[in-house]
């Protein structure tokens, strides 16, 4: 399966597309029990503090999962998937370099992540990143599912301000221009939702009390590239083999996790969600 032209042109018009059901329902159940296990299981690279299971705040009780392609071959082979690799190309007009693997689970009642761009902190150059983002779970506001901002792939990497760390797990955010705002996007699991590295996205917090979030995220950067933040090397090219790049002078993890600064409670407010099982 690749890109239709219409897609690539919704793509190239909001800097953003979503292709549904490029992995079939018995590949995400196998995904997410893979992660589930893992994780239920301890502590891994790149976990940002270890598992804490008496912890308070869900997100301490189930930490995402990074760079999971350097010590897990299923995730390798996830990152360079013929499928992933087609849309890539298609969508950036050659093929790409993987550079990340990250897998969250927002748990039930967990925060979310406030608005930002993805190239703020992998500062590719020339060009950019791009994001193949796959739902494991249907994802909708209710269990919190990603929120775009059409348009904004077109902006240049914006200046931060403080978040609201009682909603969000990172603590800077982008604040949006007079009429802009960020759309929800729907998705069931085995979707994926590919992106520009410059687009402004974020989550708000899972408001449900029995059903996760999960995603597997790969990020990529496009094929002509020369430097990416050390965070994200080694580089591989889309057959899993090493490639190498400048590292760029800025750039951090993506999305630096931060204690919430007050009391963290989530309330469905006036919304009414049919209740789901996870």
């Amino acid at each position: 399966m690749s890109i239709t032209p219409e897609q690539k042109r919704h793509y190239d018009e909001h800097g953003y597309v979503l292709v549904d059901h490029l992995f079939t329902d018995e590949e995400v159940a196998f995904y997410r029990a893979h992660y589930m296990r893992l994780r239920e299981s301890g502590t891994y690279p790149g976990d940002f503090e270890g598992v804490n299971p008496t912890s308070a705040d869900p997100l301490k009780r189930y930490p995402r999962m990074i760079h999971m392609h350097r010590w897990d071959d299923l995730s390798l082979q996830w990152m360079i998937d013929a499928r992933i690799n087609a849309c890539l190309t298609a969508l950036s007009g050659r093929e790409p370099y993987a550079v990340q693997t990250m897998l969250y689970f927002k748990p039930p009642q967990s925060r979310g992540q406030a608005l930002h761009q993805d190239n703020y902190y992998l500062r590719v150059q020339p060009g950019t990143c791009i994001a193949a983002w796959m739902a494991l779970d249907r994802c909708d506001e209710e269990n919190g599912c990603l929120e775009v901002v059409p348009g904004t792939h077109n902006d240049p990497i914006l200046c931060t301000v403080q978040a609201d760390t009682s909603a969000s797990f990172t603590d800077v955010t982008v604040p949006l221009r007079p009429g802009q705002t960020a759309q929800p996007i729907i998705m069931d699991a085995g979707s994926v939702l590919f992106f520009n590295g410059s687009l402004v996205h974020g989550s708000k917090p899972n408001i449900s009390t029995t059903r996760f979030r999960r995603a597997l995220i790969g990020h990529y950067i496009e094929g002509d590239s020369r430097e990416v933040f050390k965070w994200y090397h080694p580089a591989l090219h889309m057959d899993g083999t090493p490639v190498t790049l400048d590292e760029a002078q800025e750039g951090s993890m993506c999305g630096v996790w931060v204690e919430e600064t007050e009391t963290f409670e989530i309330v469905a407010s006036n919304r009414n969600f049919p209740a789901k099982s996870e």
